[in-house]
């Protein structure tokens, strides 16, 4: 029977997937777009046609504490090139090198290593001016604002708080809980306490589906009113190609930066679909480290496969299903009304992973997922209500099983970075 073969990356390595072709229905991939052959001029012409807001010098001007909130490990944001040309703005403004920390937006994700920051961040960076994790394990560190008229409890990094010009960077990619990443998503979950992290998920799955590509919806509105609280002056985002390379910036307003981005990223990462599929194949490249990450893969492959049909996700996850939220193995498996009804009832504290947990679990009873994955465990993919495979092959034989000789079958190269469009 003839195949057709699609590469699909796997953390450092590539897997070779052969798909019998007269069954495929579609491959999506991000589109091939022009790249910046200068990354940091990209930046500088970004600073110097502001979205809504004043010149960076301008607006920085008489600042003694200035915070730059920046993406960690798991985010592509080439924070190695923007944070420099920031400096220079800066010092333009009167703000030394040594009245400027860099403060990574954790979210609820672990610490980074020194190495890691060195890696990420760049020897010219770590350099010129202080680079912390954001304490937000610590209470001690975060400050109480009260509740938004929408019920959420803020909690914020003081550190953040208390800076007389905050500015955030960030990618822009669809993302399922905000519509779309960055923008105020730098200050929430970024720069919040757990408690804060944990309403706002919770309120992504009050929808029957994610919000993947909707910008304007109840959690966007929710991160950018807590990011008024806070004082978040400007934002600075990328859009990427799927490589990370830098293809646009956007400097200005919180909200009109943002906006201006999207629609850019946008066009980068929607990817049309001719219907939904049987089987879907996702793989969860370039979000590989953990399945904290990788479970991006779930909500573009949930919109292209047909109720009913077979989801297979494959991602590498060398550290595992997640290492700050481990315990959620102990409930993953169960139904999404169980789930639900234990986050009601306050039996699960961890209320960040219980929401994850639960938009996992409607994404199950859409379609079953299967698991493909060097780092989990197979006793840890049952708990998380997938079924384990040792290979791609192995698994796609199984749905095919399942769904006939003639099921349809879609690839998502790089779900994580892709719209489908329906």
């Amino acid at each position: 029977m003839p195949t057709r073969s699609i590469l699909l990356p796997y953390g450092d390595e590539t897997l070779t997937v052969n798909v019998p072709a007269r069954n495929m229905l579609a491959v999506l991939s991000p589109r091939e777009t022009p790249t910046c052959a200068d990354a940091r001029a990209e930046i500088r012409r970004a600073l110097a046609t502001p979205i809504g807001t004043a010149h960076l010098v301008d607006a920085a001007r008489g600042s003694k504490r200035v915070v730059i909130a920046a993406d960690d490990l798991t985010r592509q944001t080439p924070v190695d090139i923007i944070i420099p040309v920031l400096l220079d703005e800066l010092n333009r403004a009167g703000a030394r090198d040594e009245q400027v920390t860099v403060l990574i937006a954790l979210g609820t994700h672990r610490y980074m290593t020194p190495a890691e920051i060195m890696a990420h961040f760049g020897a010219e960076v770590v350099g010129r001016v202080q680079v912390i994790n954001n304490p937000w394990q610590d209470p001690a560190q975060l400050v109480d604002l009260g509740t938004t008229p929408n019920g959420t409890p803020v909690r914020v990094s003081r550190i953040a708080l208390e800076a007389d010009f905050l500015i955030g960077l960030g990618s822009i990619v669809p993302h399922h809980i905000p519509g779309y990443s960055a923008g105020a998503k730098i200050i929430q979950p970024g720069v919040c306490g757990a408690v804060t992290t944990g309403a706002t998920h919770y309120l992504s799955t009050r929808a029957p589906r994610s919000y993947l590509g909707t910008v304007e919806n109840p959690v966007r509105a929710e991160l950018e009113h807590i990011a008024g609280l806070v004082g978040l002056k400007c934002i600075l985002n990328t859009v990427l190609d799927h490589t990370g390379r830098l293809v646009e910036a956007f400097y200005g307003d919180f909200v009109q930066a943002h906006r201006a981005g999207v629609r850019r990223a946008a066009k980068v990462y929607g990817a049309h679909a001719p219907g939904t599929a049987d089987i879907v194949i996702a793989g969860s490249h370039p979000c590989d480290i953990e399945f904290w990450q990788a479970h991006k893969s779930l909500y573009p492959a949930e919109i292209c496969v047909k109720p009913g049909g077979s989801i297979l996700v494959v991602a590498p996850c060398p550290e595992g299903v997640s290492v700050m939220h481990h315990d959620m193995l102990q409930y993953t498996a169960m139904s999404s009304e169980r789930i639900d009804g234990l986050i009601q009832s306050g039996a699960i504290s961890d209320v960040v992973s219980a929401a994850v947990a639960l938009a996992w679990a409607k994404v199950r009873e859409h379609a079953p997922v299967s698991l493909v994955s060097g780092g989990i465990p197979r006793e840890d993919a049952l708990a998380l209500g997938f079924t384990p495979f040792d290979s791609v092959e192995d698994a796609l034989n199984a749905a095919m099983r399942r769904h006939g000789p003639d099921a349809t079958i879609s690839v998502l190269t790089h779900a994580p970075e892709i719209l489908p469009l329906m």
